[in-house]
């Protein structure tokens, strides 16, 4: 059994942890984590505003409260959320050209400066928003107005501003930031730069630095831009096709099952699972974030894992920490239990997965694999089937069992009880296991305690 043991982690490590890892440490990944870690606190402050403005349509006693009040000034007060979810392709594509130059201006030792490949990726960024079409053999800026459908010279607009700027635009940002910082990159090492002399200040210098980086992302982003309109495309278009695809599988109830199996697969061989992959699918979950905000039914999004899935922690093991903390038999576990409480309610495990342990511990890998696999499932159907809302605004993760699903959905109630519900789940399929594994360290401290 032992040696059947070795080699199913053998084979997470060679198979799964090797080629995440890979992955993981790819400089386009390492930028794109960075940049959805520095996004989530913006997104989180205008999802609060959205809360707010759709609370009542759950608590129905407060709309005369919320007519006379809140909602005279609505509009002031959402241009926080306009001003996050509206634009988060800009944050994207900011972050991960400033990011994206760092990290080769420091393993290549180039002399890159992130601000300009901040600018650089913004400016090649902007110039692919505009809608254009070819008639004639004249390339035409598009001009709509329809009702509510507005594209005025090239700039489609919907509620929450100009729609390329939001969730839909985080994939052409990405691809356009690599695109400029990589032309930013060429011109450096080829030394096709404006050089000026050591007495001119540092931001003369730079600005001067970023010349012909600047007209040559111009140039290719404009025969780019040019194909494809000639084609009746444009890269919003193009990209829209894998990445698309790639939304649609982790959308899926199986999509969501293998995203999970995944994340603690990496955990038992002692790879941070979580930060890996859903650091990689943030844009993903925040675009669905922001078609829910428009009426969509996405259960992948904003923070359903940490309000749903993972209730205390990977492995969703809150029930679990209460269980050991007061009803363990084992000295060991009760002491972990206790001491990993307080960060379990906040969704921190980190004491229990090195503790216990669970990283290859093959008495607690099924139900570290199936509790979260099973707590997703019944997330995802909950929000499939209407029977809670859909995740309209985004929570910090380490917001407690209930209070995240209910605050995330605008309010539901419902979703705070199957919130609980998954938890409760998770513990039971935990259950069986811990007592088996309290048992086997009864024994060992008894045996331990009879040779003192």
């Amino acid at each position: 059994m032992e040696s059947e043991n070795s080699k199913v982690f053998a084979f997470l490590e060679k198979y799964l942890m090797g080629p995440m890892g890979k992955i993981a440490s790819l400089r386009i990944v390492r930028a794109i984590m960075a940049a959805g870690m520095a996004s989530i606190p913006f997104v989180i402050v205008g999802s609060m505003f959205l809360v707010l403005n759709v609370l009542p349509q759950t608590l129905t006693f407060l709309e005369g409260f919320f007519d006379n009040t809140f909602f005279r000034i609505s509009d002031l007060y959402m241009l926080a959320n306009k001003a996050t979810m509206g634009i988060l392709a800009i944050y994207f594509g900011l972050v991960i050209g400033y990011e994206y130059t760092k990290i080769y201006a420091e393993e290549e030792e180039l002399n890159l400066s992130p601000l300009n490949g901040a600018l650089l990726s913004m400016f090649a960024f902007f110039m692919t928003i505009p809608e254009l079409v070819l008639n004639n053999g004249k390339m035409s800026l598009v001009h709509h107005v329809d009702g509510d459908n507005i594209t005025a010279h090239g700039w489609e607009m919907v509620a929450d501003g100009v729609s390329r700027l939001g969730a839909i635009g985080i994939f052409a940002a990405i691809i356009m930031s690599v695109l400029a910082v990589q032309l930013y990159r060429m011109c450096v090492k080829k030394n096709w730069i404006v050089k000026m002399p050591e007495s001119v200040p540092e931001g003369v210098s730079r600005s001067f630095t970023a010349l012909i980086p600047a007209f040559l992302v111009a140039f290719v982003v404009l025969v780019i831009n040019g194909i494809l309109i000639a084609l009746g495309t444009d890269i919003f278009k193009i990209v829209a096709i894998p990445f698309g695809f790639v939304v649609n599988i982790t959308n899926s109830w199986l999509g969501i099952l293998v995203i999970y199996f995944i994340v603690h697969a990496l955990w038992i061989v002692g790879i941070h699972g979580a930060t890996i992959v859903f650091g990689f699918l943030t844009p993903i979950f925040l675009s669905n974030l922001q078609s829910n905000m428009a009426g969509a039914n996405i259960p992948f999004a904003g923070e359903f894992n940490n309000a749903f899935v993972t209730v205390g922690g990977s492995g969703g093991t809150l029930g679990l920490c209460i269980f050991i903390a007061f009803l363990a038999r084992s000295k060991q576990l009760r002491v972990l239990g206790k001491a990993s409480l307080a960060p379990g309610i906040f969704n921190i495990n980190e004491p229990l997965i090195f503790g216990l342990p669970i990283v290859y511990n093959p008495f607690l890998a099924i139900p570290f694999f199936l509790a979260p696999m099973v707590s997703a499932s019944i997330g995802y159907w909950a929000i499939k089937l209407n029977i809670i809302e859909a995740i309209i605004a985004h929570m910090p993760w380490p917001t407690p069992v209930g209070i995240g699903a209910f605050i995330s959905t605008g309010g539901d109630y419902m979703a705070l009880i199957v919130a609980l519900i998954c938890a409760f789940v998770a513990f039971l399929i935990w259950l069986p296991f811990i007592k088996m594994y309290d048992n086997k360290l009864v024994k060992q401290e008894q045996g331990e305690e009879s040779l003192i």
